[in-house]
């Protein structure tokens, strides 16, 4: 896979519920990231959002199905705009609308333009929690994701618009945009359905005393967005992690472990029943030798700091792996990085390395963008130019997908 030359061509389709005023982000953002957006408002849809405010936003006229029943048009409104769009977003999607995909009715121009079509299509579902939960909607949400071309932003949890406190949140517009991304490069594919991939993300903290301790700058950026790409690409994903400057993304298993000593049990009970072990934390090197109970007064602090050497994680892991398990390390590195990429790699029988030099501006820790090279246990090597993170953890999933299986 390679990402698109061709800025995608979005469709949205707005349902009517509260949420609807959130998908005016989505659009702002896209456009101005150089996509084309197209919106069908349905009728219900502009009671809480107006044709005019989405025109804007797209810089074209909003599509109804007054306009779907219009007499001049060259051409059926619906099969127009299942042949030009590239992509489609369903959000907010109501109990009504995602009824009606369930069972693959066609009396509107959204539902009419998705049995028109054949392009992926993002559904994020928004409603009270009593109707989320009902029996009969989560039997349609069930027959949706059995479908392939369906890629579902599962409700979350937190206070509706009600005020009631519960399932029914439409995902975040940043889940949704992230989405978008990851389906513009992958084009709906998922070549990692049916893998387990256990993915580390974040830096830990080796305590001295209850308040200080030893760390580095990670904020998980890179961890998080291999664990969302992951899953857009079909995966189930289980992310054990330090500390993070972000919230785990839906879909994903957590499992929080703030020093190497935590993050080490985890990742070794979870690595037996993974496929891929992708250790994107950074992880100390060391830890203090003495660790003390409770907050040292600083006239006791030692004037000297004798440490211990931190176990390496990955090099366990290889030990212990089995036939068909692969992985993947990372290394941050500073000045000329590949030498000692190379040398990790073979130290730690690795079957992937991906270096990042984090001396360089724009990349490495807390960043929105990095660039990497990525080496193969049989020799090959690719450079990635600074992209943002998870627009290059897809690259790096595309490498391992052609030199891994």
């Amino acid at each position: 896979m390679t990402s698109p030359k061709v800025a995608p061509h979005l469709l949205v389709g707005v349902g009517g519920g509260i949420a609807a005023y959130k998908i005016c982000d989505v659009i702002s953002t896209q456009v101005k990231a150089g996509w084309s957006v197209s919106a069908i408002l349905s009728e219900t849809a502009a009671h809480f959002v107006t044709p005019l405010t989405l025109s804007t936003l797209c810089r074209r006229s909003v599509l109804t199905d007054a306009d779907f029943w219009h007499p001049q048009a060259p051409r059926p409104l619906h099969i127009e705009l299942a042949e030009t769009a590239t992509l489609l977003l369903i959000a907010p999607l109501t109990a009504n609308t995602l009824a009606k995909l369930a069972y693959g009715l066609a009396d509107t121009l959204l539902t009419s333009t998705v049995l028109a079509s054949n392009m992926p299509i993002l559904v994020a579902p928004a409603m009270n929690t009593r109707m989320w939960e009902q029996p009969t909607v989560q039997a349609h949400w069930q027959q949706l994701q059995q479908q392939p071309r369906y890629h579902c932003l599962p409700p979350t949890h937190g206070r509706l618009a009600c005020d009631s406190v519960g399932m029914g949140r439409m995902a975040e517009t940043s889940e949704i945009i992230a989405y978008l991304d990851s389906l513009a490069h992958t084009h709906g594919q998922r070549d990692l359905s049916g893998k387990h991939l256990l993915i580390t993300a974040g830096g830990t903290r080796e305590y001295l005393d209850a308040v200080r301790f030893i760390g580095n700058p990670a904020t998980g950026k890179m961890g998080l967005a291999l664990a969302r790409a992951a899953v857009h690409r079909g995966a189930r994903v289980t992310l054990v992690h330090g500390i993070l400057s972000e919230p785990v993304p839906p879909q994903v298993t957590a499992i929080a472990a703030e020093t190497s000593e935590q993050l080490q049990a985890a990742v070794m009970q979870v690595w037996p029943t993974a496929d891929w072990l992708v250790m994107a934390a950074a992880v100390g090197d060391v830890r203090p030798a003495t660790q003390y109970a409770g907050k040292l007064p600083k006239a006791q602090l030692p004037t000297a700091l004798p440490l211990a050497t931190i176990p390496d994680i990955l090099t366990m892991a290889a030990q212990g792996r089995q036939p068909h398990q692969r992985l993947i390390g990372f290394a941050a590195q500073t000045g000329d990085i590949e030498p000692a990429a190379r040398a990790k790699l073979a130290h730690k029988g690795l079957d992937l390395m991906v270096a990042n030099a984090v001396d360089q501006p724009g990349c490495g820790f807390g960043t929105q963008e990095n660039a990497a090279l990525v080496l193969g246990s049989d020799g090959r090597s690719h450079r990635l130019a600074r992209m943002p993170k998870l627009i290059l953890a897809h690259h790096i999933f595309d490498l391992a997908q052609a030199w891994l299986t």
